[in-house]
């Protein structure tokens, strides 16, 4: 409710947390089931799905690793758009009614209630070969690279893997071959890490109509990316490499040459 004296949204008593709700083994099709949870100031999404769990419905499942260093299984989607719940205010998501609707992330099979099938994200993941493959004479201390070469990294490095940016995708809506944003961001990652042996193979992978000639720039997996990352400038830096692979492998094979030496 917004305090229109002073402008600011007064935190209500108490929130109705409408969360969806599947089993394959009973259910016809998915519903929406609402709960009422009290709301503070701080408490977030996340805290009213514990709460409900831990309280009022033991069989509501959904998935979460907050302080388990696996930061981004508790990917959703809350009012129709993919976030991590576990930072997210109820406040700050209340309809006019005062209430949330939260349902799994969208475009995937759904195992149960808020947990869905992500064996695609991951096949997918898998398929550009996200690890380092190096050179064979490794230097015997580190690989010096230039400031430039690590901030060009960097952004990518802190995907944490949640799955939001996939399940925002409309072409994976579509096309379970494509590879999608998250995996292509990884791929650019590794084409231009300068310790990478392997790019010309990556962009042969990437620079196909399953890869980066299937993007539609519609700009989805930038707005549902909780690290503000932007897969769709990445994606189009690699569809600008495919079309000069050969000249990256062998400005690579140069670059090899001293990166090793410094």
């Amino acid at each position: 409710m917004l305090d229109w004296f002073t402008g600011t949204k007064e935190t209500p008593a108490t929130a109705v947390i409408r969360v969806q709700r599947f089993n394959p083994d009973v259910d016809a099709k998915p519903y929406l089931q609402e709960f009422t949870v009290p709301v503070t100031e701080d408490n977030t999404l996340l805290d009213a799905l514990q709460l409900i769990k831990n309280e009022m419905d033991g069989s509501l499942t959904f998935r979460r690793s907050c302080r388990h260093a696996i930061c981004g299984s508790c990917a959703m989607n809350v009012n129709g758009r993919n976030i991590l719940v576990c930072h997210r205010r109820i406040k700050d998501f209340l309809d006019r009614q005062g209430r949330v609707t939260i349902r799994p992330l969208p475009y995937l099979p759904i195992i149960k209630d808020l947990v869905v099938d992500r064996s695609s994200f991951w096949e997918q993941y898998m398929r550009v070969k996200p690890w380092l493959v190096p050179p064979d004479n490794l230097p015997e201390k580190e690989f010096r690279m230039t400031p430039e070469e690590v901030e060009a990294l960097q952004n990518a490095e802190t995907c944490i893997m949640c799955g939001a940016c996939y399940s925002a995708c409309p072409v994976v809506s579509q096309n379970k071959q494509y590879i999608g944003p998250h995996a292509l961001l990884k791929a650019f990652m590794r084409v231009l890490d300068p310790r990478d042996t392997i790019p010309g193979e990556r962009l042969a992978e990437v620079g196909t109509t399953e890869g980066v000639y299937r993007c539609h720039t519609i700009f989805n997996c930038i707005d549902a990316c909780p690290k503000g990352l932007d897969p769709a400038a990445a994606i189009e830096t690699l569809r600008k490499l495919a079309m000069k692979r050969e000249a990256l492998v062998a400005e690579r094979a140069k670059r090899q040459e001293t990166i090793s030496n410094q």
